[in-house]
């Protein structure tokens, strides 16, 4: 399980340095492939292969002409790409996804349970100010035990 959160950089060629406490549970839990992609293109969600590809799984057993499924691979597609860890624990972030979520310099990684989601640290903290945590969303998680 991927949880909190570390600061890293995404160098000049475009790759981000796993954080180690991160790096450690992919590597030994899920292997080094990815798939780094993106909904909206506003930072990037890094999965490991194995949750991917039973995220497809759940996808191939929609209908394959149902809108919402349409919508969410044309995305998914657009700004996805697989990958791997290098030896050194780095992952190539796809240009076109780089440009689209402004990945240079600092960023920040987060733990999402079962994948990683990168944000540019400035639009992460301006995305958190625009999106309060509210009551509302405290009563909707409270009906799931949490």
């Amino acid at each position: 399980m991927f949880r909190g959160n570390s600061p890293a950089r995404i160098d000049d060629k475009g790759r981000l340095k796993v954080p180690n406490a991160f790096r450690s549970l992919l590597e030994s839990q899920y292997g080094r492939e990815l798939f780094l992609t993106s909904v909206s293109g506003e930072f990037v969600r890094i999965y490991p292969m194995p949750v991917w590809i039973e995220l497809e799984q759940k996808l191939g057993a929609m209908p394959s002409t149902h809108p919402s499924r349409l919508r969410f691979l044309d995305r998914v597609n657009y700004f996805g790409q697989a990958a791997e860890l290098d030896a050194q624990g780095r992952v190539i972030i796809p240009v076109r996804l780089r440009d689209s979520a402004t990945m240079t310099g600092d960023v920040d990684v987060l733990g999402q349970v079962s994948c990683l989601d990168v944000w540019n640290h400035d639009r992460f903290l301006t995305k958190m100010q625009r999106e309060p945590y509210t009551d509302d969303d405290a009563r909707a998680l409270s009906e799931f035990g949490i």
